[in-house]
């Protein structure tokens, strides 16, 4: 993912089609190490290509995968009101809990005495 990063940055950076010496320049910028198979392999796949194209495609790759809202998603889906109640269950604990944040008993003894 990093030298992914890295071939963005020379890209934002002008430069419409680094080579892997670029690459290896942003990384010694930062003291970092990469691996040369690495960068190979997505120069590789990336040569020739616009990165704006590759981008719109990798977004519309990306919809389809599921992202882990699915399960509110579900759970106002099968009752709304359902859902509803342990939030309003949860409001008033965390009423309860500021409560005892709030009191001002010293169980007996203050730091300035």
């Amino acid at each position: 993912m990093k030298v992914v990063a890295a071939y963005l940055l020379a890209v934002l950076g002008g430069n419409t089609s680094p080579s892997a010496t670029d690459i290896k320049g942003i990384f010694g910028s930062v003291g970092a190490e990469c691996e040369d198979d690495r960068i190979e392999l997505l120069l590789s796949q990336v040569s020739g290509r616009d990165m704006t194209e590759l981008i719109a495609s990798g977004r519309g790759k990306l919809a389809s995968v599921p992202s882990g809202g699915g399960v509110a998603v579900a759970m106002a889906a099968s009752g709304g009101g359902a859902a509803a109640a342990p939030a309003a269950a949860e409001s008033k604990k965390e009423e309860k809990v500021e409560e005892k944040e709030e009191s001002d008993d010293d169980m007996g003894f203050s730091l300035f005495d």
